[in-house]
């Protein structure tokens, strides 16, 4: 496996790039969202992931209203470093804003 660092990674042009969310022992996806330098910086120092909210404008630790935030152990990138992973285990009873355990819970249909 090969180690990079936060200043190899490619921010798209708003200094955003992708990062989805799963979680540790059971690989679900439980969310995906936006990150940002600084907000890279918060989440690998805290051990917390921290986003940057494209609605508010602002950087944002995933449940500091709610209570159900996520523990970061591991940031993996893909082979073009454009967008990451977060391996995580959730503290709380869920990740989605709806109070759903994951963000993933409808399932497109073929009509």
């Amino acid at each position: 496996m090969e180690n990079i660092k936060l200043n190899q990674l490619i921010f798209n042009d708003d200094g955003l790039i992708p990062t989805v969310v799963q979680e540790k022992i059971s690989n679900e996806i439980l969310m995906v969202a936006y990150s940002n330098k600084q907000s890279l910086e918060l989440s690998l120092n805290s051990n917390k992931a921290h986003f940057w909210s494209r609605s508010r404008n602002k950087i944002w630790l995933k449940g500091e209203t709610s209570g159900n935030t996520l523990k970061l152990f591991d940031i993996y990138t893909d082979c073009d470093t454009d967008t990451l992973i977060f391996k995580v285990e959730l503290e709380g009873s869920g990740a989605c804003h709806t109070g759903s355990k994951s963000c993933f819970f409808k399932k497109l249909e073929n009509e």
